[in-house]
């Protein structure tokens, strides 16, 4: 459309341009600008060759960076026919988590998984989600108060579910059985709010058990990323006799940190899963106990969430690109500046005025560190850690107008040395995202636990949980110990051990973990660890 043509509020001449408000919330951006024919050379010359990225001639387009109030100005411009967004397009790349190898998932075939079970209690699956099945081995049960399976309101069942079976392909990551052969079911006992009960989640035992007949499966494994602080006698009866049954269950050993047993990780019938991260280090947040038995990843695991919900980002500095984390709460926006030191931002920055904060990880929240970068006239805020690895960091409920993100304390320290330079930060909605929590670990264990059940199909539940103990990589101190239980688990290690001793199908092997647990007190509604 002419714009000489157009009449009323600059809103109006916005959405003639397929521009919605939402452009006015931008710092900067990339537009592609459709121009009269014959204008292009007074064009560029009016607009800048500073902010023209690409022309495109023979179509009589060009692309360019600009701010709102250029934008705003361009509508009225009468060489100019249309102003839309450049939109992004991004690699299909898929990336191995660090998680995978470390547990040898990618030593040992999955082509026999078909010939297995594994029920994931959580809140839901994004059927879906471009990097999980939605073939016929998937299924689910409903279960009342919670919707349907195949949604997830709160990502972490979508989560739980990329670590066991991320499909390979050219998408996202890979899972530790990702050829789409195994048997998935997934019980929904959480909605968005978070918990169950105690009665909910044998319930969710009783529907597993009764999906694994309904398929003609013989071999099940649990996965429960969840846990409570108080001992239920009727949940572990179920428990127990499930394994009694054949069934091998897994779960979380709780997230707070300290000592105290998490349950149902810590009944004797229960493998209880501790965190380690990249470096084989046990998590801060992992619980200690003497009924911890394998240990996994689950520091900043990278899997599925679903589609739209996870927080992506870019960072460029310089004309180089730096591995970074959105915020949890940062809108989706894109900004570009000069790079400016902010030090700890405890104040508002100064000189920040439309460019980039570098911020300091310390001393105050995030959101706080953001809101600074904000009072100082900023654009965008990249905070660095003080301490080794990647910062994954959230705002919290504390609402932000600027695009922000968190990098790691090795990128901060280069970033420093190019204040100064031209920098963009770009938050956008993604599909997958890094997480922390025994929740993270738990799926790793189920996970080789199915593959190496899989490939030894003759083995009882029992001899597949004494395999995974007996070749597990001993960390921390030597022996068992309650940090890492026994140690990190191998898939291929297991596989081999089975092969040189024979398994007989007898499930009488009984618990290979620590000692009693003992009731901790608490609530009895198992949560998310």
């Amino acid at each position: 459309m002419n714009i000489k043509n157009c009449k009323g509020s600059m809103l109006a001449l916005l959405a003639t341009f397929g521009l919605s408000s939402i452009a006015l919330a931008a710092t900067t951006q990339r537009y592609i600008v459709e121009y009269a024919p014959g204008v292009a050379k007074q064009l560029s010359g009016e607009i800048g060759q500073g902010k023209i990225k690409a022309m495109l001639n023979n179509r009589n387009l060009m692309s360019v960076e600009l701010t709102n109030q250029e934008v705003q100005s361009l509508t009225l411009n009468p060489k100019i026919k249309s102003i839309e967004i450049d939109a992004k397009r991004y690699p299909l790349a898929q990336t191995t988590p660090y998680g995978i190898p470390m547990v040898q998932a990618t030593q040992l075939s999955d082509a026999a998984a078909a010939n297995t079970m594994v029920c994931i209690i959580d809140s839901g699956y994004d059927l879906s989600h471009e990097d999980l099945a939605s073939s016929s081995n998937i299924s689910g049960t409903n279960d009342s108060g919670t919707g349907n399976w195949f949604s997830d309101e709160h990502g972490h069942g979508t989560h739980v579910a990329g670590t066991i079976a991320a499909l390979d392909n050219t998408l996202g990551v890979i899972g530790v059985l990702p050829n789409n052969n195994l048997n998935l079911h997934i019980i929904k006992v959480f909605d968005a709010d978070g918990w169950a009960y105690s009665s909910t989640l044998v319930t969710a035992l009783d529907n597993c058990v009764a999906a694994q007949t309904a398929a003609g499966l013989d071999k099940l494994v649990i996965n429960m990323s969840l846990g409570g602080s108080r001992s239920v006698r009727s949940e572990d009866r179920a428990f127990g006799d499930a394994y009694a049954a054949g069934v091998l269950s897994i779960a979380a050993a709780g997230n707070d940190g300290n000592t105290r047993h998490s349950y149902p990780a810590s009944y004797d019938s229960v493998v209880s899963v501790a965190a380690i991260d990249a470096n084989k280090v046990v998590a801060a947040f992992s619980q200690q106990t003497d009924q911890v038995e394998l240990a996994a990843p689950g520091v900043a695991v990278e899997s599925s969430l679903p589609m739209g919900t996870a927080t992506s980002s870019d960072v460029t500095v310089a004309g180089n690109g730096y591995e970074s984390a959105g915020m949890v709460g940062s809108p989706f926006a894109s900004a570009t500046g000069s790079l400016v030191d902010c030090g700890l931002g405890t104040s508002a920055c100064t000189g920040a005025t439309g460019n980039i904060c570098l911020i300091s990880r310390g001393d105050i929240a995030f959101s706080d560190k953001v809101l600074a970068c904000e009072a100082g006239g900023g654009a965008g805020a990249i905070i660095y850690n003080n301490e080794p690895d990647m910062l994954y960091g959230t705002l919290g409920e504390v609402a932000t107008s600027i695009p922000s993100v968190g990098v790691s304390q090795a990128d901060g320290a280069t970033l420093v040395g190019l204040v100064g330079s031209s920098a963009t930060v770009d938050v956008y909605a993604g599909n997958y995202s890094a997480w922390d929590g025994t929740s993270m670990a738990t799926p790793h264990v189920a996970g080789v636990a199915a593959l190496v059940w899989s490939n030894n199909p003759s083995c009882s539940a029992s001899e597949i949980r004494a395999a995974l103990v007996a070749t597990a990589e001993d960390l921390g101190a030597a022996g068992r110990d309650n940090a890492y239980g026994h140690g990190l688990v191998q898939a291929k290690a297991a596989h081999d051990h089975i092969a040189a001793n024979a398994c007989t199908g007898d499930n009488g092997g009984g618990d290979t973990g620590g000692g009693g647990g003992g009731n901790g007190g608490g609530n009895g509604k198992p949560k998310k660890n």
